[in-house]
């Protein structure tokens, strides 16, 4: 499949490792900031947060939010930017299917409560249908656009965005190959020149239990570091079975997250976030390879499309250190969603939601423990939207582009590790070729592609 959704700029040579990863994160200013939507956010001024995007001008007017992507995902993170500023509206909404629209802003519609006929007014002629309804929103009088639809479409929305001048939450992942990574690289260096608010899913970076905990480890809380081990392991996740009206793009389409080349395959879709705390831990300083095992075990079925079921991903630095990562999804297996820092000191035990947040030395006993409000994970997706519009109140912006990016790679290469049985280097994932996404798209035919093949399928 050819790349369509990479700049033309954006092959005219390779990148290296050394000239995509940043220090993210290097400048940070108090929450104090925030106080503008209220005290209640005020309260976390004593942990920094990242103001790594340009400094703009203060926004005091009404914002303009329009939604790309009505699924549960876009639904909640309507709601949430808009309890974020009480001064915004949302004005226009995007999606493939109706039925998801309609869905969607019904269920806003409930959340708002009484707020809902000032804060969501979004009439018949600003629901736009159809793979390119995205480009109706961002062409219409929005300020901020939510990019929540299908990983595949992500580096084209948001390319389109930036190019608009619109303020964006993307959700993670940003890319499920290295031509939409590559895209996407370029329109968050864009975004930053544009003075563009640029906010990243990665909402565990949002959660103050996690930030304080990183926080200690990164000044030498368990010693030197030596390692780290992430894990994320579920069940299955659900299927669709297909409806006699579903053409082949929509049934694949219906049961995303089993489609590699819609979600970029589990480890990419949903275990980045285990992956991204993986890059926090070791200072989000990037791998220089990886080796990946990885296959299908327990998954068979037209709905589970072609994605693996297990991987056990292990990254290699230039400074000899190793780190690793486990996902599986498989039923009737035990789950675990915890970070194993390890140094010289002691050690460190991370679970947002249990919540856990622990460090002990090595003869067992407890050497720090966060002793905030541990609050309810799902809280850090509403800290993010806050943090956000804050910002661009503020004239402070968020744009962590740069580092969901490096985030979004080191699950990439890993699923490129696991699936081809070879040792894929930084360089390798980042100036890889192969494009997932077909060059364009209908509600027509598209077969299943095949199951991949260690040391069968080829790298490209």
């Amino acid at each position: 499949m050819n790349n369509h959704l990479l700049p033309a700029s954006g092959d005219s040579g390779s990148w290296s490792r050394r000239e995509f990863v940043r220090t993210a994160g290097a400048i940070l200013v108090p929450l104090s900031a925030a106080g503008a939507i209220g005290a209640e956010h005020a309260r976390r001024a004593a942990v920094p947060q990242p103001a790594n995007g340009p400094v703009a001008a203060p926004i005091d007017r009404p914002l303009k939010l329009g939604l790309i992507g009505c699924g549960g995902r876009g639904t909640g993170a309507a709601v949430q930017a808009l309890r974020a500023d009480k001064n915004t509206v949302l004005v226009a909404m995007s999606d493939v299917f109706p039925d998801r629209l309609e869905s969607s802003l019904a269920g806003i519609t409930s959340e708002m409560g009484d707020e809902a006929a000032a804060r969501v007014q979004v009439p018949p002629e600003r629901r736009h249908l159809g793979f390119d309804s995205y480009q109706q929103v961002i062409a219409g009088d929005v300020d901020v656009v939510l990019l929540c639809s299908y990983p595949a479409f992500r580096p084209a929305q948001l390319k389109a965005a930036v190019a608009a001048g619109k303020h964006i939450f993307a959700e993670k992942p940003l890319a499920v190959d290295g031509p939409g990574l590559r895209s996407v690289l370029e329109s968050a260096a864009e975004a930053k020149r544009k003075n563009l608010g640029l906010l990243i899913g990665f909402c565990w970076r949002y959660n103050e239990g996690m930030r304080a905990t990183f926080d200690q480890v990164l000044k030498g809380g368990v010693g030197e570091l030596t390692t780290v081990h992430t894990t994320y392991h579920t069940g299955t996740l659900q299927k669709r079975p297909r409806k006699a009206a579903w053409s082949d793009v929509e049934f694949q389409m219906r049961n995303w997250w089993h489609f590699t080349w819609i979600s970029g395959d589990h480890i990419v879709e949903q275990a980045v976030h285990s992956i991204d705390r993986l890059a926090w831990a070791m200072g989000d300083k990037m791998p220089a390879k990886v080796n990946c095992l990885g296959g299908r075990a327990a998954r068979s079925g037209p709905e589970h499309g072609n994605v693996f079921d297990h991987f056990a991903a292990i990254y290699e630095y230039d400074d000899g250190r190793r780190a690793f990562h486990t996902c599986r999804q498989i039923d009737g297996c035990p789950s675990d969603n915890t970070d194993y820092i390890y140094g010289t000191k002691g050690s460190c035990t991370i679970n947002g939601w249990v919540p856990t947040y622990v460090i002990k030395d090595h003869a067992g006993q407890v050497a720090w423990k966060f002793d905030g409000d541990a609050e309810g994970a799902g809280r850090m997706y509403q800290n993010e939207h806050n943090e956000f519009f804050a910002g661009l109140r503020s004239g402070h912006l968020i744009n962590d582009g740069e580092r969901g990016a490096n985030s979004t790679l080191m699950a990439i290469m890993a699923r490129m590790a696991a699936y081809t049985g070879q040792t894929i280097s930084w360089d390798q994932a980042l100036n890889s070729k192969e494009s997932l996404v077909p060059d364009s798209l209908a509600l027509g035919e598209m077969p299943t592609p095949a199951v991949p093949i260690p040391g069968q399928t080829k790298f490209s």
